[in-house]
């Protein structure tokens, strides 16, 4: 069984990585046992800072020994508590943000090495000024780091061209649960040699093992970019013009997100600093082109989008951007709903996917179930329609008693994710299973799935003291 580190057992891994570096005081580690957003607060014995693969190395070793359950943690923003200790107080945080160093940075091959604790926009910011192109782009990228966006497969705006964080992975470095390092951080594009090992470790949520370093794949920086927004009737007709943008821009389209007016309203509300548009309309579709030559006419093959949509009575009203400013204002309607949806008071967050033709139908037979469970709900739905990603929140009904705000979650729960299963989606589209998702999954995984993965989990960490409690569960 684990056990919690007694005061001696501490002072060894103080002396490995050094006593600054590991935090025992309840004030120092109070803000690793909490998600960003209150809701989830655990407990751990202490954090461990470490500042190289050899020191993780180490402190894994360490926790072999001394049967001591390690929680890995990069920048802390995850939704679904996959970052934080549970309420035993055993557990040690290792805390990643101090291995920061991009090792290496090759235009010819256009790879970066990268460790874990490297900041996703530091290492937007590097690629750029090489000339090259980090695809991955989230709300969060100001403060998450690259260990926890592998170790979660993190989506973003981007996914519709150049894929989730999986497709950027070309190598991995990772301390295994029995203290050893896989030196998996290969550069090539190509590498047939049997088992894609890394693969095993790209959304396992630190439960096979800690990422320390990564291989990526760096792009072609984009030279020319161009931005709309139309406002559509109803979720048929942002499917429709996705639809058309696809057609008529092919592989210049990099983005296709939606939201509801609901969502627009709510951001007017509550970030009144975001510029609002003059069109409205049920649903509006936020289009971004993307090319590396500046000869490709992004703005006619824009136009050529919408006018075809106002011929076809899919678009009612649109915009084209004249100016990065305009750009930034139209993305911040998009990336701001979160935050605005924080201010409007207490929700219930869903991150789902289905068959992108199947949204329409999902979406209809959604609200009506949760208009039917209870009126006061207020949906908030927004996400990334060109890869079937939607955002279901919902705020709860206005005065609603907070002793009461668990059971509507469940049952909310109950109704959204039945739907989702019915049309054959996840219900967890990028934002991994964590603890809050880990005992759902279940009732809607095959079971040999489940089978399957716990017999990875036990082959990797028989002792289950990598995360444990995260993603799966072990009997």
């Amino acid at each position: 069984m684990p056990s919690s580190p007694t005061a001696d057992v501490l002072a060894e891994l103080e002396a490995m990585i050094g006593a600054e570096h590991v935090l025992t005081a309840a004030e120092a580690i109070a803000p690793y046992c909490e998600d960003w957003r209150g809701r989830r607060h655990g407990v751990a014995r202490a954090v461990a800072r470490p500042a190289s693969v050899e020191e993780v190395a180490g402190i894994v070793d360490w926790s072999r020994r001394h049967r001591v359950p390690l929680v890995p943690q990069g920048g802390n923003t995850g939704l679904v508590y996959g970052g934080i200790p549970d309420e035993s107080g055993q557990a040690v945080v290792v805390q990643l943000g101090r291995m920061n160093r991009v090792r290496a940075l090759d235009t010819a091959d256009a790879v970066a090495i990268v460790e874990a604790g490297v900041i996703l926009q530091t290492l937007q910011q590097r690629a750029a000024e090489a000339g090259l192109f980090f695809p991955v782009s989230l709300a969060a990228e100001g403060s998450c780091q690259i260990g926890g966006t592998i170790a979660t497969n993190a989506g973003g705006t981007a996914v519709l061209r150049y894929g989730n964080m999986r497709d950027q992975v070309l190598g991995l470095e990772v301390v295994l649960p029995d203290g050893q390092i896989w030196n998996g951080l290969r550069t090539l594009r190509k590498d047939n040699t049997g088992y894609d090992l890394k693969h095993l470790f790209i959304g396992s949520e630190g439960t096979l093992g800690i990422v320390t370093a990564a291989a990526l794949k760096l792009h072609a920086a984009p030279r020319a970019r161009a931005t709309a927004l139309a406002s559509v009737r109803d979720f048929a007709a942002a499917v429709r013009l996705f639809q058309l943008a696809r057609e008529h821009a092919a592989d210049v389209l990099s983005g296709c997100e939606c939201f509801t007016e609901a969502c627009r309203a709510l951001v007017e509300t509550h970030a009144p600093h975001v510029a609002q548009p003059a069109l409205r309309g049920g649903v509006y579709v936020l289009l971004q082109l993307d090319a590396a030559s500046p000869e490709i006419p992004l703005d006619a093959i824009l136009e050529g989008i919408l006018a075809a949509g106002f011929e076809q009575d899919i678009v009612e009203d649109g915009v084209i951007a004249q100016s990065l400013t305009q750009a930034e204002q139209l993305w911040g309607l998009r990336e701001n709903i979160t935050e605005a949806q924080k201010r409007a008071g207490p929700s219930f967050s869903h991150d789902v996917s289905t068959p992108i033709s199947a949204i329409p139908d999902f979406v209809e037979r959604s609200l009506a179930a949760l208009q039917a469970l209870d009126p006061g709900l207020r949906p908030v739905v927004f996400g990334h329609i060109g890869d079937g990603n939607l955002h279901f929140n919902i705020l709860a009904p206005a005065g609603l008693d907070p002793n009461q705000r668990g059971a509507l979650q469940r049952k909310v729960e109950i109704a959204l994710y039945d739907l989702v299963a019915a049309y054959r989606g996840s219900i967890s589209a990028e934002h991994g299973l964590g603890e809050m998702k880990r005992d759902l999954i279940e009732h809607y995984r095959p079971s040999l799935d489940s089978e399957l993965m716990r017999a990875v989990k036990r082959q990797f960490d028989p002792s289950n003291l990598m995360n444990p409690g995260k993603a799966i569960r072990l009997p």
